[in-house]
């Protein structure tokens, strides 16, 4: 673990790095040109920061035409969180994190993290409605994942479905895009469909996950996407460890079914 987080704090360790981070934190999904821009040194100097910040896992790129976009990756902060912040200083932790995404306002989120499996299993632990339970606050995921098939996502303590959606592609062990309704409230529901895309990349002995969760309204409730990275936390603790992580959603919602 120690190793994985070491790069991190590399990368924080510069302002520059630190401010860059600021820039994305307050506008996601940047151009290099965007954000050299902003900073008094050259395009190549800013390029060399946000490599130590992709390599960190920081920073999440995605192409959109001939531009690359950059993206602030919260997973491996959330990551660092769950090891050292315990369940007395969660709930002011949480609070900061709370404030954090009340001052974003994007349509689109990329999260991004890597997990030592195989494409495989990794493919089977998103899909499986029983594994689904132990990282996503006991809630479990029902379809019989055919093209243009409709899922659910259910919880045992729900009276109705939480989130139901359709299976727009599907492309195992390799790509998953999914429409996304959020229907466990009214005021939630009303938010509308925006769509969900799982990318899973093998790195040697590891797999790359990348979550893209996009056409969300400008507006978006932040209970929409604010989940993912403990989910995400939770789906590489299991696969490593075959352990359930303790998180504020687990706490809130229940475990395992």
């Amino acid at each position: 673990m120690l190793a994985r987080v070491e790069p991190v704090f590399k990368a924080l360790a510069d302002p520059t790095r630190r401010e860059l981070l600021d820039e994305l934190f307050r506008h996601d999904g940047q151009t290099l040109g965007a954000l050299a821009g902003r900073f008094a040194m050259t395009r190549v100097a800013v390029a060399k920061h946000l490599r130590l910040l992709e390599d960190a896992g920081l920073v999440a790129t995605r192409r959109r035409g001939r531009e690359k976009l950059h993206y602030l990756n919260p997973v491996p902060i959330r990551l660092v969180h769950d090891r050292w912040v315990n369940k007395y200083t969660e709930a002011w932790a949480a609070g900061l994190v709370d404030l954090k995404r009340d001052l974003e306002a994007s349509v689109e989120k990329v999260f991004e993290i890597y997990i030592q499996t195989t494409p495989e299993r990794l493919w089977q632990a998103i899909t499986d409605p029983k594994i689904r339970t132990r990282y996503q606050f006991g809630a479990q995921i029902e379809s019989d994942w055919a093209p243009g098939s409709r899922y659910q996502v259910a919880h045992a303590g729900a009276a109705g479905p939480l989130i139901e959606g359709e299976n727009l592609e599907i492309d195992p062990p390799r790509r998953l895009v999914q429409s996304y309704h959020a229907v466990w409230d009214d005021e939630i529901a009303a938010e509308g469909t925006s769509r969900v895309t799982w990318v899973i990349e093998p790195v040697g002995d590891s797999c790359r996950l990348t979550v893209t969760h996009d056409q969300l309204p400008e507006d978006a409730d932040e209970h929409l996407y604010g989940g993912w990275p403990m989910i995400l936390s939770g789906l590489k603790t299991w696969l490593e460890t075959g352990q359930e992580l303790t998180t504020p959603g687990s706490l809130n919602y229940g475990g395992s079914q």
